[in-house]
């Protein structure tokens, strides 16, 4: 039963990953998004392409339906499935990723899930490792301006993080208010371990030309196909 409901939680986060934002906003404005900048339906695409108001929109619209879909989890977690409301949270999570960056109805090309990653982030509502997260993110995009150098050290310290925390100060299981452990704590540690593969996967060519000094910078006016 248990695996069935983690099953339900992974189709419940795709059906709400497969609200491409920058999709919908470019066809509001009358293009492809897949069809300009890196071919990336994704924020980093959609700013670069449209504008910083489409950024926005893109990002939040992204963000808000990882977040949704890990709030709706855990609401059902915690009415029917309170021992694994963490790992249901997660899963659902997971489900959005994968929508987001593997739509079926835009033959699997979407995005590469970073604004999704952060949705989750927020979605687990624990405000250490929001706050650790975005304050990261921030410093590093203003120092070294590399979008996807930000995104890939914030996927980095959301796991080393959650497992620091999983160690030293416990994580808390909603629905009963005691800390998590064995098996649906490794198991947490393993999705969010997930999160982080899948990132760098979709960031490929994005370290290539990170370690060779070729990456564009955010709000460059140089046209390469770089976007996170």
């Amino acid at each position: 039963m248990e695996i069935l409901v983690r099953v339900l939680s992974i189709v419940i986060g795709y059906l709400f990953g497969l609200i491409q934002t920058a999709y919908i906003y470019g066809k509001v404005h009358g293009i492809d998004i897949r069809e300009y900048g890196s071919g990336n339906s994704g924020t980093t695409n959609a700013l670069r392409v449209l504008g910083k108001k489409a950024g926005l929109v893109v990002f939040i619209g992204d963000l808000f339906k990882a977040t949704v879909a890990c709030v709706l989890a855990r609401v059902i977690g915690t009415v029917f499935f309170p021992d694994i409301v963490y790992p249901m949270i997660l899963w659902a999570g997971m489900g959005v990723v994968i929508g987001h960056n593997f739509p079926f109805y835009m033959n699997f090309k979407g995005g590469k899930g970073i604004a999704a990653t952060a949705g989750v982030i927020l979605g687990l509502l624990d405000w250490r490792i929001i706050v650790l997260c975005l304050a990261v993110f921030i410093i590093c995009v203003a120092v070294t301006r590399y979008v996807s150098l930000g995104s890939l050290i914030v996927v980095t310290l959301f796991f080393v993080s959650f497992i620091f925390l999983g160690f030293h100060e416990g994580i808390v299981n909603p629905a009963t208010g005691t800390a998590y452990a064995g098996n649906e704590l490794v198991e947490s540690y393993f999705v969010i371990f997930l999160f982080a593969v899948l990132a760098f996967y979709r960031h490929k060519a994005n370290i290539v030309r990170l370690v060779h000094g070729e990456e564009n910078k955010v709000f460059s006016n140089r046209k390469e196909n770089t976007d996170n």
